[in-house]
């Protein structure tokens, strides 16, 4: 099993930055880590996610140019630095690791 925990959520304007971190523990992570968000009365959707055994990165194309994912070598953490925040970035943000292990998920709030 693996568990994870999130961090860095909160209030942020438009315009401003967030940095979100996701740390895993128990058991190894083998491939993937990344993140998917849930706004209020819509669907969870892909974020963005790094692929440990390429070294890749992919993002969602709402999202590209303004966030960007990244990792430590020991595939512990992963981390999402997000800039020029909209108000639709608004969600709860969730990590994923595997494909199979979520987090708690973690709010992000974006006010004009």
């Amino acid at each position: 099993q693996v568990q994870l925990a999130e961090s860095g959520g909160g209030l942020v304007q438009t315009g401003g930055s967030l940095r979100l971190s996701c740390t895993a523990s128990g058991r190894a992570v083998r491939r993937t880590m990344g993140w998917w968000r849930q706004a209020p009365g819509k669907e969870r959707e892909f974020v963005a996610t790094i692929k440990w055994y390429d070294d890749t990165t992919v993002y969602n194309d709402s999202v590209k140019g303004r966030f960007t994912i990244s990792g430590d070598g020991a595939k512990r953490s992963v981390h999402l630095q997000m800039n020029s925040l909209k108000l639709e970035d608004t969600g709860v943000y969730y990590c994923l690791a595997d494909q199979i292990y979520w987090g708690q998920g973690i709010q992000v709030t974006v006010s004009s």
